[in-house]
């Protein structure tokens, strides 16, 4: 995959049950609602990064395994390990 994306992440509504707009443009732009819960937050990275960072490095981890016109326009964060087992693990060592 074409690793230039340009991602821009802004939170529209607080924890517990945060949402978060994702924009991502490579050629063409694809907007996205992300939804996190403060849990699965702290279960990730507790304290370590912030939230919008968490949900980039998130979306630089799917742009490596699909493009951007692929990934869901609207889900959890947690259910990308249900198509990526990997994920946790991965975003985990990225600390």
């Amino acid at each position: 995959m074409d690793k230039t994306h340009a991602i821009t992440v802004k939170q529209e509504s607080d924890f517990p049950d945060a949402a978060f707009r994702v924009v991502v443009s490579n050629g063409s732009e694809t907007s996205h609602l992300v939804r996190l819960t403060d849990h699965y937050c702290r279960k990730l990275v507790g304290e370590k990064i912030s939230p919008e960072e968490l949900i980039r490095k998130s979306f630089e981890f799917l742009l490596e395994r699909e493009p951007n016109t692929s990934i869901l326009q609207e889900f959890h964060l947690y259910q990308i390990s249900s198509y990526f087992p990997e994920y946790e693990k991965t975003i985990k060592n990225l600390l």
